[in-house]
This record gives C-alpha cells, sequence and structure tokens, in this order.
C-alpha cells in the first residue's frame, strides 16, 4: 500500500491514526459526469462494491450522514426513522463544504468536521472490501467496512428504496 504519492486528505489521516489498512484508486473526476456511476466505470468496479455519502438533515438531531450503494436510491422515510427524526432532507449541495469540509463528488463518511451520527446500508456489512469516496474529487479509498464503520461509529442497517 504506497500511500506516500498520494495526497494526504483528513480521511486518510483518521484511518492512519486508527490504523486502518486501505488503498487508494485514482480517476478523472468532472462536473459533467459527477453522477457515482462513474467511479464504477472509470475504476472497472463492482458496482455492489462502491458507496457513495449522502448528508441528510434531521428535523430532531441535525446532521446525520448514509453510506449507500452508489445505483441506490436513500429511502427517506427510513432514512428518519433510523436517526430518530420524523423527517430528513438532504442538505444542499452548496451547503456541503460548510457543513462536512467535503465538496460534491468528493464526500467520505471519514474526516468530517464533525462526528455526525453515521448510518451504512446493511448491504455493506457482509463485504470484505468496499470503495468510498477519500475525501477528495477523483480519489477512492478501499477499506474494509467494518473497520471504517469502527472509526465513525456507523450502525448498519437497510437505508434504500429497495431493501
Amino acid at each position: 500500500m504506497s500511500k506516500e504519492k498520494h495526497k494526504k486528505t483528513n480521511a486518510l489521516r483518521i484511518l492512519d491514526t486508527h490504523k486502518v489498512p486501505y488503498s487508494i484508486s485514482e480517476y478523472e473526476w468532472s462536473e459533467e459526469r459527477a453522477a457515482g456511476l462513474h467511479v464504477v466505470d472509470a475504476l472497472g468496479l463492482d458496482e455492489k462494491q462502491v458507496f457513495k455519502t449522502l448528508v441528510g438533515k434531521g428535523d430532531k438531531t441535525g446532521y446525520v450522514v448514509f453510506c449507500i450503494p452508489v445505483a441506490a436510491e436513500l429511502d427517506m422515510k427510513q432514512a428518519a426513522r433510523v436517526s430518530h427524526n420524523k423527517s430528513v432532507e438532504l442538505v444542499h449541495v452548496k451547503d456541503l463544504l460548510g457543513i462536512t469540509g467535503y465538496l460534491r463528488g468528493g464526500c467520505s463518511p471519514v474526516g468530517m468536521k464533525k462526528l455526525f451520527p453515521t448510518y451504512f446500508d446493511a448491504t455493506i456489512e457482509p463485504q470484505d472490501f468496499v470503495y468510498v469516496s477519500a475525501g477528495l474529487r477523483g480519489m477512492q479509498m478501499k477499506v474494509n467496512p467494518k473497520d471504517l464503520a469502527s472509526v465513525v461509529n456507523a450502525e448498519f442497517i437497510a437505508l434504500t428504496m429497495d431493501h
């Protein structure tokens, strides 16, 4: 794992601190192809192993983080239920940097400005490794999901429309 040649993001520094092994994959990121499935195509990955990070705001708890399969859609009612809210709305892209420290397309579940309540879709748990943003557009980290969950105190639970 030659991490030296990659820019260290907050996410990677935190994984290093927790001694969580990871590897980095980089790809060409562009606004026109910002959809998460572009990562799958660009890196030749199995879409079941690529997860996107969504940030919502609950009416009771404030900000909450959801990590779901890249091709799936977050079930907003379920998101509210699991996060102990009556409703959850996804934050606007323009607000993402101020809340998390990350830009859309580079939002990692690790290393946000604060540790928000975090929920991983249940499909992530049985996998040996998954890909999530390393905190920069065009950079993914391959990591064990249980290790990742332990760093952000994530809960594994069904979150998507097809659960």
